[in-house]
């Protein structure tokens, strides 16, 4: 019994050394990536639990130490294979600007690393702490805009089932005292982050059963949804009955967190009456009742053995960063665009003066733009393109960040959005389609509205799809033909019967073709 643990607590002695020397190449190698997530952790209130995830996952594993010192750390070949797997996922999000794709390939290149270095028997005794450092990626804003209208309508559905009148276009409302409107903090999407990371910790130490632990994280991410309706309601509801004093300010902000927390408490302590505490037993006990492999296929090749799978890991780690060089060094050899409108696209359209109202899209960091005004008969519509190459984590076309308008813009509030089909030359385009209303500070008469069509231009390939767009981005780099996008927006006053809409629609059916030309121009 002895010389077995002897044996065992030298070879996890030669695996801790070989791991930790394989976790200092790999955070050199991506430190980038592990740094983008520590800002998003910094500056962003709703990913701020991303400091504590570590520090959980080292206790989680340091409950488990007597379990694992009684395993028999062995390499795994087959985990080699997923860790290539991974390392190409993360080149596609690195490619593609897509954030939150190469971070989520980062944790798993982590975990895998650990698979291929201790094996399966050692990995299966602390995998639920290796699965929770996914939390630690900032995930989950892509469900804000479903979140805003959500809220928005249940909002306005329980204000008007309390009496209280409401007009309502897009997610600003206007009810008897006052205006609202659905920002961003009102999606909810920080209460549900945190309660499901709380949630998820909180049901695998109370429970036992796999049942009772996935019903408590789906209750956990269910109840912050409710309890955010409930709160926006409430905030409304607490200003229009005290005449706008309290609930507006800051403290609107404060009673989301007080109820939130409210309702996190009775869903822990109601989860708290079903707990299963973890059996427990000696460390001893522990040792004898854990199977383990034998020791001697490693203890044989020695420090020698772990040495030549260490290698092969950083050669593995190591083949993603060498790709990605040799793209973006010939991607940076690409001079910066000049992008300058023609003076004419199609016969009938040619530049015109500015007209108003003027809208400025929230594209940020573009390499190059330009707005230029198109007029043809009594028809004037405006063009803006945003032309990005070379693109990362602060310069790329698909972004969160980069909309039409902010939901807080003091010149213009976007109160419809959807898309449609324009029938082309060479087959139909699908493009979004919005619809602006003008605040006083544009300069125009309040209420004054725009009719708007986007998409997006990706070497040629034309969409109006945030997936499809950044998918032709990382194939393109992947081919070398580099990363240049564009994205189209064209709006003109709305005007009556739809004449704003019927202006853009001749515009894009007589000049996409010479929009494509112009981008296509840049590229040589």
């Amino acid at each position: 019994m002895r010389q077995a643990v002897f044996a065992r607590s030298v070879v996890w002695r030669q695996a801790a050394l070989t791991l930790t020397l394989v976790f200092g190449v790999f955070g050199a190698l991506y430190w980038e990536t592990a740094a983008s997530m520590v800002s998003i952790w910094w500056r962003s209130e709703t990913f701020a639990h991303g400091f504590l995830v570590l520090p959980i996952v080292v206790w989680l594993i340091w409950r488990r130490r007597y379990q694992l010192a009684a395993m028999a750390p062995v390499p795994n070949a087959w985990a080699m294979v997923l860790l290539a797997g991974a390392g190409f996922v993360w080149l596609l999000g690195v490619l593609a600007a897509v954030n939150v794709l190469s971070q989520l390939a980062w944790v798993a290149m982590l975990v895998l690393v650990v698979l291929a270095l201790l094996g399966r028997s050692a990995v299966s005794v602390i995998v639920f702490a290796l699965a929770y450092l996914f939390f630690c990626v900032p995930f989950g804003e892509f469900a804000m805009p479903q979140l805003m209208q959500w809220t928005a309508d249940i909002t306005v559905l329980a204000l008007r089932a309390s009496g209280v009148p409401v007009y309502r276009e897009g997610l600003q409302f206007v009810i008897p005292s006052g205006s609202w409107s659905v920002i961003e903090a009102c999606s909810g999407v920080r209460y549900i982050i945190a309660s499901l990371t709380v949630g998820t910790l909180f049901a695998y130490l109370s429970y036992q059963s796999v049942r009772r632990r996935v019903v408590f994280m789906g209750v956990s991410m269910v109840v912050p949804v409710v309890a955010n309706w409930v709160r926006a309601y409430l905030i409304v509801m607490l200003g229009h009955l005290s005449g706008n004093t309290i609930a507006t300010g800051v403290d609107h902000l404060i009673y989301g967190w007080v109820f939130f927390g409210l309702v996190m408490f009775l869903l822990f302590w109601i989860g708290a009456r079903w707990t299963e505490p973890e059996p427990t037993f000696r460390d001893t006990e522990l040792i004898e009742m854990t199977p383990h492999p034998t020791v001697h296929a490693v203890s044989d090749h020695g420090v020698g053995g772990w040495l030549v799978a260490g290698m092969a890991v950083v050669v593995v780690l190591a083949l993603p960063q060498v790709a990605r060089w040799q793209i973006q060094s010939a991607q940076a050899a690409l001079p910066a665009p000049s992008l300058v409108a023609p003076a004419a696209l199609t016969p009938g359209w040619s530049a015109t003066p500015q007209p108003s109202p003027v809208l400025e899209p929230a594209f940020h960091n573009p390499s190059a733009q330009s707005t230029t005004s198109y007029g043809s008969a009594e028809r004037t519509v405006r063009l803006f393109v945003a032309f990005y190459r070379n693109q990362n984590a602060d310069r790329k076309l698909v972004s969160s960040d980069n909309v039409l308008v902010k939901s807080l813009d003091p010149r213009w509030a976007q109160v419809s959005s959807g898309s449609r089909s324009v029938p082309l030359e060479h087959g139909a385009l699908t493009v979004r389609t919005a619809e602006l209303r003008a605040a006083s500070l544009t300069g125009e008469t309040e209420g004054a509205r725009l009719t708007v069509c986007q998409y997006y231009w990706v070497h040629g390939r034309l969409t109006s799809s945030d997936t499809l767009a950044k998918v032709y981005t990382a194939l393109y780099s992947l081919l070398g033909q580099g990363d240049d996008s564009a994205v189209v927006i064209v709006y003109a006053p709305k005007g009556d019967a739809d004449q704003g809409a019927r202006a853009l629609d001749a515009f894009l059916q007589a000049n996409s073709a010479a929009i494509d030309r112009w981008l296509r121009s840049i590229q040589s």
